[in-house]
């Protein structure tokens, strides 16, 4: 397989050109105004960050390549799916008003949101993974499926089990319905906290595969019968119902790169990744700690898995920003150097893993070309 190509500039601008202007600039550059837009449905699809966290991209990147989008004949919307976790972006209304609070709404980016899993996250539809290893089929939000193109818009940051959050983790496991974070996550069943159970039954009714009881007087799942489909968690309204999230970094990695896969077969793709900003944990959290390392620049490319690459090559030739969690444990007498950011920030973790496995099913390839634009 021949280089793909990266284009990547930093944040310098002249005082005439704004950031969404460079950002557009870096898109075309990218060859994205090759795409037929024409009429075409477009989901940006990007995190809306967890309320209280403020490290989430800024909602005037996303208008620049909405407009971006507009002017080439397409019709953007912006979506994401629901969570597994409790939390603010657990169903469409608590998410949908997360987005409006956290700026993205008509007025800002010039664009609707649509809850591409639906309601509750279960509005999903099961497609084939090419060459998958350990998923047959995803279950991606329907929005996600049926929209013509997708734009992938992402803050590339540290995570808690990933490594980092990239193209690939925005695509496949935020693309992924309830059902199917819950397949990456672990084998897909949920567990009750008895003690936040309120005994409403609501659970039961939104089961599929009748495998809730309440003979001790809370909810119990028969995970025999359990299918995973998640409509449990999306049902209760005081978060007794959540995932036991046992996945190793590498298997989720392998997982993610599947589902991104999936999601983008069939149908063109274009990816941005924005190195800013760089949480040491993920926009899923409803804070975030200082920056780990300095604003390097955006990204953007045709190929996934060679842009996660370029930025993560980029981030280990970074140098660590001071105070914070990343010089903290460098700092420390006994520390076990692994000269890579996202391990010495969280070292139970291995990103490596996921952009092999998707260069080894054909997602794309890790070798890239990386053109500067100025």
């Amino acid at each position: 397989m021949e280089k793909a190509k990266v284009v990547f500039t930093d944040f310098r601008t002249k005082l005439d050109v704004s950031q969404g202007v460079k950002l557009q600039n870096l898109c075309r550059r990218a060859g994205m105004d090759r795409i037929d837009f024409d009429g075409k449905f477009v989901a940006i699809k990007l995190h809306f960050g967890e309320l209280g966290n403020f490290a989430y991209l800024r909602p005037n990147y996303v208008k620049a390549v909405a407009d971006l989008v507009k002017s080439l004949g397409g019709k953007p919307f912006l979506t994401d799916c629901n969570t597994l976790y409790p939390g603010s972006r657990k169903n469409a209304v608590d998410h949908l008003l997360n987005a409006d609070i956290d700026g993205f709404n008509y007025m800002t980016t010039g664009c609707h949101n649509i809850i591409a899993d639906g309601l509750k996250g279960t509005d999903d539809i099961a497609v084939p993974v090419p060459n998958g290893e350990f998923c047959r089929e995803a279950y991606i939000g329907r929005a996600l499926y049926d929209a013509d193109i997708i734009i992938v818009l992402s803050h590339f940051k540290g995570h808690e089990i990933a490594g980092f959050g990239g193209a690939i983790k925005n695509l496949g496991m935020g693309g992924g319905s309830r059902a199917g974070k819950m397949q990456q996550h672990n084998e897909g069943k949920p567990m009750i906290d008895p003690e936040l159970c309120r005994d409403c039954r609501k659970c039961a009714k939104e089961c599929g595969s009748d495998a809730i009881s309440y003979d001790s007087g809370k909810a119990s799942i028969d995970l025999n019968l359990c299918k995973g489909c998640g409509r449990c968690i999306g049902a209760c309204a005081f978060d007794a119902i959540h995932t036991a999230f046992d996945s190793v970094s590498e298997a989720l990695g392998r997982k993610m790169a599947e589902y991104a896969a999936a999601i983008a077969a069939g149908k063109p793709v274009f990816y941005n990744n924005l190195i800013m900003d760089v949480s040491p944990d993920c926009d899923c959290h409803g804070e975030n700690d200082a920056p780990i390392l300095p604003n390097l620049g955006m990204l953007a490319s045709f190929d996934a898995v060679a842009l996660d690459q370029a930025c993560a090559d980029l981030c280990l030739k970074a140098d660590p920003l001071p105070n914070s969690k990343l010089t903290d444990n460098l700092e420390q007498k006994d520390w076990h150097h692994h000269h890579d950011p996202f391990r010495d920030v969280h070292p139970n973790t291995s990103w490596r893993e996921c952009l092999e496995h998707a260069e080894k099913i054909g997602f794309g390839t890790r070798e890239y070309e990386l053109i500067q634009m100025k």
